[in-house]
């Protein structure tokens, strides 16, 4: 999986730093300034990983002189009890990057193990699961890496990357048709997805010449219909369920054929993985 840009991971981490230390860590001056530690990182429970290169980042800000040695890699499955990471170097930076650190990795292999979990409940289908827009704001390039991580594949990164033509702009454009005609002129290179909410939106976005549809709360019954009517057309769309998906429905859905679901929930409703970190003092 490819990382986000380095500066982007740089800035993330600066500004969480910046929000917790402030002036300085006084809690870490309580250790002597010559004292060195080895922290040791666990997880409480299973998961996948996801966010070494933001840890690096954080002990690299505050001490260069921090090793890490990482025992599991990004992606990888772990267990309950499992090590996943040794620190060493001077004890107040990392008693001073602890919270951060962590903050950042159980974030980011929560929102991966998310991902992990909606991609095996739809194993065997044929359907992609993708993440949204609807992600932690300055994190946004670190929870799509995450999805990534997890098995999951990117909707579009940002409103600069691709189009969706949702409601509101059918409203604002007159129709279906004139949107699309509309996003055409404006990037001819870009694919133009359109969301639906009945197979009559279905059969304008079919006449509109669109690149995908987006099926918004269809039920059951009329994805079938949706799937069946797009694999009769001689160029057919990308097919989107989203609204409303849940474990309980996601295994349905993709079974009725379409290409991907898309799941707001694994970078909206983060569980963040239960880590732990203990740190001794040597010599």
């Amino acid at each position: 999986m490819e990382l986000p840009p380095a500066d982007c991971i740089r800035q993330a981490v600066a500004a969480a730093l910046a929000e917790d230390l402030g002036a300085g860590d006084l809690t870490a001056q309580l250790v002597p300034a010559q004292a060195r530690g080895r922290a040791r990182v666990i997880t409480r429970e299973a998961g996948v990983l996801c966010g070494s290169a933001w840890v690096a980042a954080v002990f690299a800000a505050l001490d260069p002189g921090v090793r890490l040695s990482w025992q599991v890699a990004d992606g990888a499955a772990v267990a309950p009890g499992q090590l996943l990471f040794t620190a060493e170097g001077p004890a107040r930076p990392l008693l001073t990057g602890e919270r951060t650190a962590l903050n950042f990795l159980q974030t980011l292999s929560g929102t991966a193990t998310a991902a992990q979990r909606y991609v095996a409940a739809i194993a065997g289908t044929g359907c992609r699961i993708l993440d949204t827009r609807k992600t932690i704001p300055g994190l946004r390039l670190a929870q799509k890496y995450a999805v990534r991580c997890g098995g999951g594949r990117n909707h579009r990164l940002g409103l600069y990357d691709g189009i969706l033509v949702k409601e509101n702009h059918i409203a604002a454009a007159g129709s279906i048709a004139a949107a699309v005609a509309a996003a055409r002129r404006l990037a001819p290179t870009v694919p133009v997805e359109v969301e639906v909410e009945t197979l009559e939106e279905l059969e304008q976005a079919f006449a509109a010449d669109a690149d995908l549809a987006l099926l918004d709360e269809f039920s059951l019954t009329d994805l079938r219909s949706a799937v069946a009517r797009n694999r009769s057309r001689s160029r057919p769309l990308g097919l989107e369920a989203s609204g409303g998906i849940d474990f309980d429905t996601i295994h349905a859905i993709a079974a009725t054929g379409v290409d991907f679901i898309s799941v707001g929930s694994i970078t909206k409703h983060v569980r963040a993985l239960d880590l732990s970190m203990r740190l001794e003092l040597l010599g």
